[in-house]
Formats: C-alpha cells, sequence, structure tokens
C-alpha cells in the first residue's frame, strides 16, 4: 500500500512542481510521477532525511522544492532548443 501513496503523493507534487516552473503543457502524468520521486529524493539528499519517512506536511514541502529544483536544472539544458 505505501507504494501506491508514493505514486500518488509523487504525482501531486510532479504536477504541482511543474505548474510552478510553467512546464506542465509539456509533461504527462508519468513524468509527473517521476519528476515528483525523483525530487522526493534530491529533497532528501539535500535537506538531510530520507525517502522512507511519513508523508507529512514537511516532507511533502520538501519534496516540492526537491522537484521545483529538478525542474529548474532540466530548463537550463533544454532552455535553447528549438521545438
Amino acid at each position: 500500500m505505501g507504494i501506491i501513496i508514493w505514486l500518488i503523493v509523487g504525482g501531486i507534487v510532479g504536477w504541482l512542481a511543474s505548474l510552478i516552473m510553467r512546464r506542465d503543457a509539456q509533461q504527462g502524468i508519468l513524468l509527473n510521477i517521476i519528476v515528483g520521486i525523483v525530487g522526493a529524493v534530491l529533497a532528501g539528499w539535500i535537506f538531510g532525511g530520507g525517502i522512507n519517512e511519513a508523508i507529512t506536511i514537511r516532507t511533502f514541502l520538501f519534496s516540492l522544492i526537491g522537484a521545483v529544483i529538478l525542474l529548474a536544472i532540466v530548463n537550463l539544458f533544454t532552455r535553447g532548443r528549438v521545438r
């Protein structure tokens, strides 16, 4: 049951991060989930703590910050590309 919760929360975090970074139209639900989970891992690495902690407001916000940082890094590499 825990993995389902992480997928749901990862999707929400990734979606919110994509709205903040104005990339929502460029990625689907699967990429939102991946960005949310990788953002949680990134936040755990930057701020301490782990991905195995319980989902609280604190871990949710740190995951959101990590996902925004991840999308900012992606924006640096994809900024000059023509669509």
